[in-house]
C-alpha cells in the first residue's frame, strides 16, 4: 500500500512546478520515495520539523526548494506549503504557514 499525495491548494502545486528544472526533477524523485516509504523517509530527503510536520528537501545545483507536508488518516500525505529556499535556515514565516495549514487539515 502506497502513500497517495494531495496538495492543500492547487497554488502549492503551481509554485512547485515553477521551480528550476533541477529542483523540480529532484522533487519528483523524492515524492516517489515518499509515496513508497511514507513516514520511513528520512534525511537527506525528508526532515521532521516537530508535531507531525515534515519537510521535503529537493536540491538542484546551488538552489534548494522546501515543501512541508503531514500525514493524515488513511496513509494520505498532504503537501501543505512550498517555497524556493534562499537561506540556510528555514524562515519562521514559512513554518507558520505550514503549521496553520496542518491544523486545518487535521481538524477537518
Amino acid at each position: 500500500m502506497g502513500y497517495p499525495i494531495d496538495y492543500f491548494h492547487s497554488r502549492i502545486k503551481t509554485e512547485i512546478e515553477s521551480w528550476p528544472g533541477g529542483i523540480l526533477a529532484d522533487y519528483a524523485r523524492i515524492v516517489e520515495l515518499l509515496m513508497e516509504f511514507g513516514p520511513s523517509l528520512r534525511m537527506p530527503h525528508s526532515r521532521a520539523m516537530g508535531d507531525g510536520l515534515f519537510e521535503l528537501r529537493p536540491r538542484g545545483g546551488e538552489e534548494t526548494g522546501r515543501a512541508f507536508y503531514c500525514f493524515v488518516t488513511g496513509h494520505r500525505v498532504v503537501i501543505l506549503h512550498a517555497f524556493n529556499q534562499k537561506t540556510q535556515d528555514t524562515p519562521e514565516q514559512e513554518l507558520r504557514i505550514a503549521r496553520k495549514r496542518m491544523k486545518e487539515v487535521q481538524n477537518g
